[in-house]
């Protein structure tokens, strides 16, 4: 009799195993979600266009559209409740909710904040003291590139008035450094740096990153939906790291995914895409993708109020959660 006790409970066992990794059944109607990409269609979002040619959001009965209109503002709309994610830069969360929008970041897809100086190698710029002096190009003073700047030179010693920050009025660093308007610039190291190489320039870059922990992308979504929708969050984000997963195991495989949602990734620009992928994937690796450092948080805070941009640092804990991604990303890592 004992026998025939056993199988069973071991099958038990491993129905509830499979149904932790699975989630709960997906809705009979699939929950349409529009998903704010503050970007154009690039490859940089691979691991979104995995995870949907997979089928592993409409597995988790969601239907994803991607929405790469500059007019939208993804913070304000799910600040508002109005949708449900957004993708945006770290730094949009404390200045959210220093304006009363109850927006949390639950998966901060980017561990490395993605900002670097750039400057032709004849310039003599390798380290941020040598910044002393020269022009350096932003494309605004505004966003990701602005906040990523002041940061580097706080943690480096620079005062604002030791080096001449140029407004270029647009993305154009790449043409304002090749033309010497200015001595170096700030963007993105996993896109300017490499249009300069790939003309056959000599560059070097200060990766922000070295010199200071601050938060990159992720996934934004707001209070009332983590408290009213949890298994929504999961679903969402469960699909997204299997997409993550997959992308980082074979990125050869999610390049050609995404050629179907990304213009110029076939014939002659196939090659430098593929550098920017490339570039890219050391961003996101970490032991548990997505997760955020308390660590970071704080020194984002701390540069914003020395920017002024924020009157004071506000509830740090409040702005990010994690977790989802600890519960949901041992179970993806181990699954199919």
């Amino acid at each position: 009799m004992r026998h025939r006790w056993i199988l069973p409970g071991l099958l038990l066992v491993a129905l509830t195993a499979c149904q932790a990794l699975a989630g709960p059944p997906a809705p009979a109607t699939p929950t349409p979600i529009r998903l704010p990409m503050g970007y154009i269609a690039n490859v940089q979002f691979a691991p979104f266009y995995v995870a949907v040619e997979k089928g592993y959001f409409a597995q988790e009965g969601i239907e994803l559209s991607f929405d790469y209109s500059f007019e939208t503002n993804g913070v304000q709309l799910v600040g508002a409740g109005q949708l449900p994610f957004a993708l945006v830069s770290g730094e949009q969360v404390p200045l959210a909710r220093a304006q009363g929008l109850p927006v949390v970041m639950i998966a901060q897809w980017y561990q490395r904040y993605p900002i670097a100086v750039f400057a032709l190698a004849e310039k003599g710029i390798r380290t941020p003291q040598d910044l002393r002096g020269r022009k350096v190009g932003l494309p605004g003073f505004f966003g990701a590139s602005y906040v990523g700047f002041k940061a580097l030179l706080y943690a480096s010693g620079l005062r604002d008035e030791e080096v001449e920050a140029v407004d270029l009025g647009g993305f154009t660093q790449v043409a304002a450094v090749k033309e010497g308007k200015v001595d170096a610039a700030v963007g993105y190291i996993n896109n300017e740096p490499l249009v300069l190489r790939r003309a056959g320039l000599a560059v070097n870059v200060i990766d922000v990153a070295d010199h200071t922990a601050l938060v990159g992308n992720g996934i934004l979504t707001n209070e009332r939906t983590i408290r009213d929708h949890p298994d929504l969050v999961r679903r969402f984000l469960r699909a997204f790291l299997r997409g993550l997963r997959d992308t980082l195991r074979d990125p050869k495989e999610a390049f050609e995914i995404s050629k179907k949602y990304v213009e110029g990734l076939s014939g002659e620009n196939e090659a430098a895409q593929w550098e920017v992928l490339q570039a890219t994937l050391p961003l996101w690796q970490a032991e548990t993708p997505g997760r955020s450092d308390l660590r970071a948080w704080q020194e984002m805070v701390t540069v914003l109020v020395r920017m002024g941009q924020l009157k004071e640092p506000g509830d740090i804990p409040a702005m990010f959660t994690n977790a989802f991604v600890e519960e949901l990303w041992p179970l993806v890592e181990r699954g199919r």
